[in-house]
């Protein structure tokens, strides 16, 4: 499979958060503003390649010596790493957005998405570098998902909707549809 058709589909085809229904928590909480957006994307972006490097030689290690069931332990300590590296680093150099992401930002580690990305290189059978591509586009596609929602968000909070819907419910309904432009994709590579 060429590097650009699993980039292509990781970022709109297999969408991790419009189309596979990974990682809603951060993509409902963090989507309000684009500036938050744009740090929690680059967060997920680093965590992703860094899981991703270091969990394809841990996976072939575990493949040797027939210990495969330890995969999901071993890649959920390895991406709780990352995350708290993020944490260390925007405490130190960016304050404001550490303090803007709140909770949403230690929840990487517990995040579906990124585990999800790293346990489906290995088990798609990619090549480290193919990982490494397929883990960027799917962090570069959970970041358009995030930005295109924010703007969605922007446009609900600033429309004069019924006094039941706003909030959570009108914020529910603009995220299946918003989930379901992206199916228009879905026939793009096969």
């Amino acid at each position: 499979m060429s590097l650009g058709i699993i980039l292509v589909s990781a970022i709109f085809v297999n969408n991790i958060v419009l189309s596979q229904f990974m990682g809603i928590c951060p993509f409902l909480g963090v989507s309000k503003k684009m500036n938050n957006c744009v740090g929690m994307g680059a967060a997920v972006i680093f965590v992703m390649l860094c899981a991703t490097a270091i969990t394809f030689p841990i996976y072939k290690l575990l493949e040797k010596i027939n210990a495969e069931y330890l995969k999901t332990v071993a890649f959920i300590l390895v991406i709780a790493m990352f995350v708290q590296l993020v944490e260390i680093i925007l405490k130190k150099f960016m304050p404001s957005l550490y303090d803007a992401l709140g909770v949403y930002l230690p929840l990487i580690t517990t995040n579906c998405a990124v585990l999800g990305v790293t346990l489906t290189n290995v088990d798609s059978g990619y090549t480290f570098l193919q990982s490494i591509v397929n883990s960027l586009g799917t962090g570069i596609g959970f970041t358009v998902a995030l930005l295109i929602f924010s703007g969605v968000r922007y446009r609900i909070e600033n429309s004069d909707i019924p006094e039941m819907f706003k909030g959570v419910p009108a914020t529910l309904v603009a995220a299946s549809i918003t989930a379901m432009s992206f199916t228009g994709f879905s026939g793009m590579f096969s």
